[in-house]
């Protein structure tokens, strides 16, 4: 699947912890771990530290990175269904997945979808925005 596409500028950005011999790709969705340690999201409601700001290249020596935690990205779906106003949460590696209670709850939600459709495909994500 695809990075997520930066569509409006992001106002608020977080500094992570990346590992040095991992390559993070720009617009890349990250979970949260322990220590503010961001990692390649995976599955399904993983904690959302945000949305990769800058590249990432593998054993470079770097080990912290920007996030944007906020914004109108366009994101991949997981082949839900997601209607305007509803919310969506990390669902795979960069996609995400139609939010429900257990997943607002572990910090997994992403944002708010800003467009319909209907199965797998992309979407305008308002990040950071869930009410």
């Amino acid at each position: 699947m695809g990075v997520a596409t930066c569509i409006e500028t992001p106002t608020r950005f977080a500094r992570r912890t990346v590992a040095d011999n991992t390559g993070i790709a720009i617009g890349t969705i990250l979970k949260l771990t322990d220590g503010n340690v961001a990692i390649i999201s995976s599955g399904d409601t993983d904690a959302f530290a945000g949305i990769a700001w800058e590249e990432k290249t593998a054993s470079d020596g770097i080990t912290e990175i920007t996030v944007a935690m906020n914004g109108r990205w366009n994101v991949t779906t997981t082949g839900a269904n997601f209607t305007v106003g509803q919310i969506g949460n990390i669902g795979a590696e960069n996609a995400v997945v139609l939010a429900d209670a257990a997943a607002i709850i572990a910090g997994s939600t992403v944002g708010k979808s800003l467009t319909t459709i209907s199965g797998a495909g992309d979407i305008i994500m308002e990040v950071g925005v869930i009410f």
